[in-house]
């Protein structure tokens, strides 16, 4: 397990386990059903955790004291991409979804935190996502955070419906990686 920063000590993230899929989907189909409403397709990807599982890394944050799932994030494995978005030299994720009771604990920052420290122990200069024009809390989190608006690689992403909105796009810097950030992934995984 890997502990957060000093700022959310009951929070641990680590890999999801083969026995928390049906958990971590219905956490992040909760999430995101609680804040938007969803098309059967967007559903669909929110919901592939067990497939995203195969190609990617899943993480989920726990309570340090009970083990509970708190909330998960999506990211690739090394050398890879989860979306689109991500260039060379950049790590990208997708998915990040907190549980309504833990909402305000800090959860989303400690994964989101967990994802920039993955991005220095791997070597990556930046992390970027995209993310829906109607999801102000994950936006406000990301600017808060650090992560500036990449305009040049937003798009218009159009629905099965004929309706459409502008996809957005985030990235930041990550830093150079301490020896502790080392030593923690290297017990994670």
């Amino acid at each position: 397990m890997l502990p957060t920063d000093s700022a959310t000590p009951d929070i641990r993230v680590r890999l999801m386990r083969s026995d928390e899929v049906e958990a971590v989907t219905g956490l992040v189909e909760a999430a995101y059903a609680s804040d938007f409403e969803l098309s059967d397709a967007y559903r669909a990807d929110i919901v592939a955790v067990a497939e995203r599982a195969r190609d990617h890394q899943v993480w989920v944050a726990t309570d340090a004291a009970t083990g509970a799932l708190l909330g998960t994030v999506s990211t690739p494995r090394p050398a890879g991409a989860i979306s689109p978005l991500a260039r060379e030299g950049e790590l990208d994720f997708r998915f990040l979804g907190v549980a309504a009771q833990a909402r305000r604990r800090g959860v989303g920052e400690a994964l989101v935190s967990h994802v920039l420290r993955l991005a220095r122990i791997r070597g990556i200069e930046r992390v970027v996502l995209n993310t829906g024009p109607d999801m102000l809390s994950a936006q406000r989190l990301y600017e808060r955070l650090g992560f500036e608006r990449l305009h040049e690689r937003e798009f218009t992403f159009e629905r099965p419906d004929g309706t459409s909105f502008l996809m957005l796009a985030y990235g930041r810097g990550v830093g150079a990686s301490t020896a502790d950030d080392v030593e923690r992934e290297s017990g994670s995984a």
